[in-house]
């Protein structure tokens, strides 16, 4: 066999991907065959070597991404493990917060317009249900809610990285809590990006 029909063999690559892949469903496993086959072909009208070797190297990395357990898992359950990438998340979406000065501006312009600061609220709370819930970035069980209705993983986002916020920003002196309200609105300032980084910390991973 010559190289050009070795780097054209529809089973070079596809035999690795079927031994690895066997748990995907069977959608899936379809839906990557055909792409496959679309490189192949492709691969067989290109004229140059050098177009061979973009086409499979391209096919290649569809296989490498057919194989990644990043995306598609099915998480339930919620540990201290969960807790961890929660606040690993919020912790890199909040540093730049915390250094920022806008962050004070917006905080202090949230202490004095009570419906701007409970919107914000709402609509960080709304976020993270989007991401965890709606988006189906992962298929995300709600697991023993608590009273009945309220998801563990909703409260855990959410406490981590309002918490993270609050603890953070008083130790590194960018709230003073001679008024409350003022560092209350701040920390919720900074929480809105923080919870996004929580909610996405905690299910990218597919834990």
């Amino acid at each position: 066999m010559s190289q050009d029909d070795r780097d054209a063999d529809p089973h070079a690559d596809t035999s690795d991907w079927r031994g690895r892949a066997g748990g995907t469903h069977d959608s899936d496993d379809e839906e990557l065959r055909d792409l496959l086959a679309e490189f192949d072909t492709l691969a067989k009208t290109v004229d140059s070597q050098a177009e061979r070797e973009r086409v499979r190297a391209a096919r290649n990395a569809a296989v490498v991404a057919a194989n990644d357990d990043v995306f598609g898992q099915v998480i339930k359950g919620y540990d201290r493990a969960d807790v961890a990438e929660a606040f690993v998340g919020s912790l890199l979406f909040g540093i730049p917060m915390f250094v920022e000065g806008g962050t004070n501006e917006v905080g202090e312009f949230l202490a004095t317009t009570p419906v701007a600061l409970v919107g914000t609220l709402l609509g960080a709370v709304g976020l993270v249900i989007g991401i965890l819930y709606v988006a189906e970035i992962q298929d995300v069980r709600v697991y023993r809610p608590i009273l009945g209705f309220i998801p563990r993983r909703l409260v855990g986002t959410l406490g981590v990285s309002f918490v993270t916020a609050l603890v953070i920003m008083t130790a590194w002196g960018r709230i003073g809590w001679d008024d409350p309200v003022v560092a209350v609105a701040t920390v919720v300032a900074a929480f809105v990006p923080m919870s996004v980084g929580a909610a996405l910390g905690d299910i990218l991973p597919g834990s």
